[in-house]
């Protein structure tokens, strides 16, 4: 038996080099073989984990509405929609976003007024009053506040100069048809700001949607899937993380009665409900799962239901192909607070209407969806 075991050892450990060097070269090459095909199953994991999140293969089948028509001179985007009680709605239009498509790059963004109780919907570029650099505004996120004490009306923005992440507070002066602007905001919490709610002239939650703001780290973010998106409080005397843990925070709104807020992450594809204490910190109450990308939140003043515009396929709206156009989708929560929330696709095609919805408000009978870089629409619920 030692004689078989000994020759065994021979085929071995029989070369001039020795035994001991073969045998050590040999696992040397069988751990670096190892340790790729570990390196390799685990990035496999990820992009599988990351085509699902963007939901790469998914398409939709049309779902219409009654009497729509797409809003005229509204061609550049129509990223996010504020409306007054009054009907008068705020749509910010082009957008420019590192990595995202634009059909104007050189065109300076603006801010169209709208008015819901016109049947014919003409929007006009809102004036903005002097001293604010227009040659770099890039409108991203928007929200009202409306002061109880005289009625004033304050329009928050998002704004992207030179890919950066600034606030920009407005007062509007609605005589005149012009947004004065008040002051920007700049914080290094307030790094990579996709969308806000109002709380005050000058106070707002906020959204991160990146932690990273390299662009290419951006995006070993987004493929590994790094949950290290967060949302801030900001007032001029405290700046706060307030909820954290989100693959993509985007859209946030805020309850009819006040004491809640809604955040979606979109490629988490979830709506989080948190209460909002009198401190202005949230804390968890439950998630609302979806299909779709979620991107912006709005809520419908009079039954409280909880509106977004969707991308059903990620690749589409972050890779821009003419011959393969991005869809839209626009969905409804009803009865969020509820154990069984109603989530219902109310709107969805596959981009010859409509490319890249993010948002979708309601005023009386009429919705209006709002897209990234595309235009507008408005139909009859």
């Amino acid at each position: 038996m030692g004689s078989d075991y000994r020759s065994l050892l021979i085929p071995i450990c029989s070369h001039s080099t020795g035994p001991c060097t073969e045998t050590s070269a040999d696992m040397g090459a069988l751990l670096k073989i190892t340790i790729i095909g570990v390196l390799l199953a685990a990035l496999g994991e990820r992009l599988v984990k990351f085509s699902h999140r963007v939901q790469l293969f998914r398409e939709i089948d049309p779902i219409e509405l009654p009497n729509c028509q797409l809003i005229k001179g509204i061609e550049y985007g129509s990223e996010d929609i504020a409306i007054l009680p009054n009907g008068l709605a705020f749509i910010s239009s082009g957008l420019k976003y590192p990595g995202i498509f634009s059909f104007a790059p050189e065109r300076p963004g603006e801010i169209f007024l709208l008015n819901l109780n016109d049947e014919q919907l003409r929007p006009s570029t809102l004036r903005i009053s002097k001293g604010f650099d227009m040659s770099t505004f890039s409108p991203h996120g928007i929200s009202t506040y409306i002061n109880e004490e005289d009625d004033s009306v304050y329009l928050l923005v998002v704004n992207h100069p030179h890919y950066k992440s600034t606030v920009e507070i407005f007062k509007f002066a609605e005589e005149e048809n012009v947004l004065v602007h008040q002051k920007t905001i700049k914080h290094s919490a307030l790094h990579n700001v996709n969308n806000i709610v109002a709380v005050g002239p000058e106070s707002f939650y906020a959204t991160n949607d990146y932690y990273f703001s390299d662009f290419i780290m951006r995006h070993v973010e987004l493929v590994f899937g790094l949950t290290w998106s967060n949302v801030v409080y900001y007032s001029p005397g405290e700046v706060r993380e307030v909820a954290a843990g989100f693959y993509s925070a985007n859209g946030i709104a805020m309850s009819t009665d006040q004491k809640h807020i809604y955040v979606a992450d979109v490629t988490g594809h979830t709506v989080s409900v948190f209460e909002k204490h009198e401190n202005w910190s949230l804390s968890p109450v439950k998630v609302v799962q979806l299909e779709t990308l979620l991107d912006n939140l709005s809520v419908d003043p009079v039954t409280g239901d909880v509106w977004t515009g969707g991308h059903p396929n990620g690749i589409k709206i972050f890779h821009y192909n003419p011959k393969d156009l991005p869809g839209s989708e626009i969905v409804r929560i009803q009865n969020i607070h509820s154990d069984n929330p109603t989530v219902t696709t109310v709107y969805a095609n596959n981009g010859s209407v409509i490319q890249g919805s993010t948002c979708a408000a309601v005023y009386e009978n009429k919705l209006i969806m709002g897209t990234v870089f595309h235009k507008a629409l408005c139909c009859q619920l």
